[in-house]
């Protein structure tokens, strides 16, 4: 009786099996978030193939010795290839030296002279929606068309560019024919292109800051450069660090304006041969494809190591 007492107290007949415990209900949430990693995973795999498989390939590639045919029978040499391209100090190290140069002159007059339009842009004006229209114009087309565009505006015989100078009394100047002013040229070039992008960027970032500060700032007899520096600036770090991040990477890999503009090797003597513009010739002038691939690797990890570096110093200014 007692046996018989307890199972009835607890729910069980004598003789039954225990019941399975329930499975918790699934969330609407939960579902939610799988529904769509399983819709996103196709298109997630495949843009993941495109980049493992390339880099893998090229890394592969890289510590073989292939030479004229990429699917010949290529013996591996380790790290050879990095180092004959470390110790290269006659074209590797030279373009290290140009792709620098051009990435820190192109963007950070882009940075200023976008951050200068966007503070004109910033407050509405008649006419503003026109300005704003013809600013674009330069990002509409593709930098192989401006290259050809500006090739004709500083022709030295029949340009443009030299009948202005010579209206102040400057003689007439080579440009993209000189050794000495290619790489000038084409930073100039590059900044009346994307000057328009980081306007954008920063005019984005300022329309989103707080009146207040500043208009406190006036109030308290602040004048306009001071509130600029005090107040504007400290604001949008974080937008101008992105915007460097975003336009310094795109600058490095700068290709199609230089070969169209110098043409293989950046010009005859090599004088706007950056990193790109060297592993296209090692790959299809020369076919050096091991040698090319190893310079690949390294021109990547150096992407990678300045996003890393400008990431953090993001990160420090939002915190």
């Amino acid at each position: 009786m007692t046996t018989t007492t307890t199972r009835a107290a607890v729910g069980a007949a004598p003789g039954s099996r225990p019941q399975a415990a329930e499975k918790p209900l699934v969330t609407f949430e939960q579902a939610n978030r799988r529904l769509k990693w399983a819709l996103l995973s196709p298109a997630l795999g495949f843009v993941g193939l495109m980049i493992v498989f390339p880099l893998a390939f090229t890394i592969n590639l890289s510590l073989t010795d292939a030479f004229g045919a990429v699917n010949a029978g290529n013996a591996y040499v380790g790290l050879q290839n990095f180092a004959d391209a470390l110790t290269d100090t006659r074209r590797f190290w030279p373009a290290v030296g140009r792709t620098v140069t051009f990435t820190l002159g192109a963007v950070v007059l882009e940075t200023v002279l976008g951050l200068a339009l966007a503070m004109l842009l910033r407050k509405a004006f008649r006419g503003m929606e026109i300005v704003r229209t013809i600013l674009m114009v330069p990002l509409l087309a593709t930098p192989v068309a401006i290259g050809i565009l500006w090739m004709l505006i500083l022709d030295p015989t029949n340009g443009i560019a030299n009948h202005l100078l010579g209206f102040v009394g400057i003689p007439p100047q080579e440009f993209l024919g000189s050794v000495s002013q290619s790489l000038p040229t084409l930073m100039l070039i590059d900044v009346w292109q994307w000057t328009p992008m980081m306007t954008v960027l920063l005019l984005a970032g300022l329309t989103t800051l707080p009146e207040e500060p500043e208009e406190a700032a006036r109030v308290d007899g602040a004048n306009a450069w001071q509130r600029f520096v005090h107040i504007i600036l400290p604001m949008l770090r974080t937008t101008i660090l992105t915007a460097l991040v975003l336009r310094g990477v795109d600058a490095l890999k700068t290709f199609d304006l230089i070969y169209a503009t110098k043409g293989p090797g950046g010009g005859s003597d090599f004088e706007a041969e950056t990193l790109n513009v060297y592993a296209y010739g090692l790959t299809f002038d020369y076919q050096e494809y091991g040698l090319a691939s190893a310079v690949l690797v390294l021109f990547t990890l150096f992407i990678v190591a300045i996003v890393v570096v400008l990431r953090r110093r993001t990160e420090r200014s939002a915190s």
